[in-house]
């Protein structure tokens, strides 16, 4: 992905708009890329402010109006569509070979032999790229970093009783099986990946609690990674019980990480379970004074619908120190 798509991408995905699939190749250019992660927290931080003022609705005449703008602007677009230039491009193609039999003889035995001997050489390449992974998957050694471009899902994910040991078993072709320590790259990618799982809530569940449990911890649960990880959890996902382990694993960092604390102030602003609303209210706690975190809170606090919501807020505000 590029920055100019990932751009665009931030845009839908602050406003809930981006599939599943799309968010998580941004997240990962996210991880990335400094310069689009500037750009994605400069603008939930608008968002964010914005959320605090009433929205005015626009005037019924401006809309009428620009109604009919972009219909005229329709009508005035060309009448054929690129497919339909190409088709005929392709019929034009066509026509001219029927003039020429012997040039087109030559391109059909050309275009016979090419396909051929591109057929042979993926045949041979594929064939060792097979023989190659049949000794590795049966080989019991250190585990290694999965190519994750290979995974097709996660199977389950159990922790071993007493023990920083996780089986995880995860499907490319046919189902593989990996064991190793939390601490293990090849563990850590394959949990982060089924945090992502949306065929399966409780792999979601196992995996997102896991890394929220490694990060409550101090266990390397930098900016990118596992720490991304549980900020798609909190922002998307369907299920309140991995929302939940996702913002618990989020607490260390809400004071050092502003990409935290944005995601929490979200997750206070939109979240659909006052139970999660009211954590985030207590994971604000030692940046209460901050700017942002101060206008959310008298926000949720003089106008939200929940009550309970309204009074743990200002309870928030009224211990809260003078303004950083």
């Amino acid at each position: 992905m590029n920055c100019e798509l990932a751009h665009e991408r931030i845009v839908l995905a602050a406003y809930g708009e981006l599939p599943d699939e799309q968010m998580h190749e941004l997240e990962r250019h996210l991880a990335a890329c400094p310069e689009c992660s500037q750009e994605r927290q400069q603008l939930l931080a608008v968002k964010t402010l914005a959320a605090a003022y009433p929205v005015v609705e626009p005037d019924p005449n401006f809309l009428t109006r620009s109604r009919i703008r972009l219909e005229e602007a329709l009508d005035a677009l060309p009448p054929k569509r690129w497919y339909e230039r190409f088709s005929q491009r392709v019929v034009n193609n066509f026509a001219s070979l029927q003039t020429a039999p012997v040039a087109a003889l030559l391109l059909l035995i050309v275009g016979a032999g090419a396909g051929t001997l591109g057929g042979y050489e993926f045949a041979q390449a594929r064939a060792a790229h097979v023989a190659a992974r049949v000794p590795a998957a049966t080989a019991k050694a250190e585990p290694q970093p999965v190519p994750i471009a290979e995974v097709a899902s996660i199977s389950s994910v159990v922790r071993q009783p007493n023990s920083e040991i996780v089986d995880v078993t995860y499907n490319q072709v046919v189902p593989q099986h990996i064991q190793g320590s939390l601490d293990d790259p090849g563990i850590r990618q394959l949990l982060m990946l089924a945090s992502e799982n949306s065929a399966s809530q409780g792999v979601r569940d196992d995996s997102v609690g896991l890394l929220a449990a490694e990060c409550r911890a101090g266990h390397a649960c930098q900016g990118e990674g596992i720490r991304d990880a549980l900020m798609v959890a909190l922002r998307y996902d369907k299920s309140e019980t991995v929302r939940e382990k996702a913002l618990k694993g989020l607490e260390p960092y809400v004071a050092e990480d502003m990409r935290v604390r944005d995601a929490v102030l979200e997750a206070l602003l939109n979240d659909s379970d006052p139970r999660i609303r009211t954590a985030a209210i207590s994971e604000l706690e030692p940046v209460e004074a901050d700017t942002s975190v101060r206008q959310v809170l008298f926000t949720v606090a003089n106008s939200d619908h929940n009550p309970q919501i309204r009074t743990v807020s200002r309870e928030a505000l009224s211990r809260a120190p003078e303004i950083q």
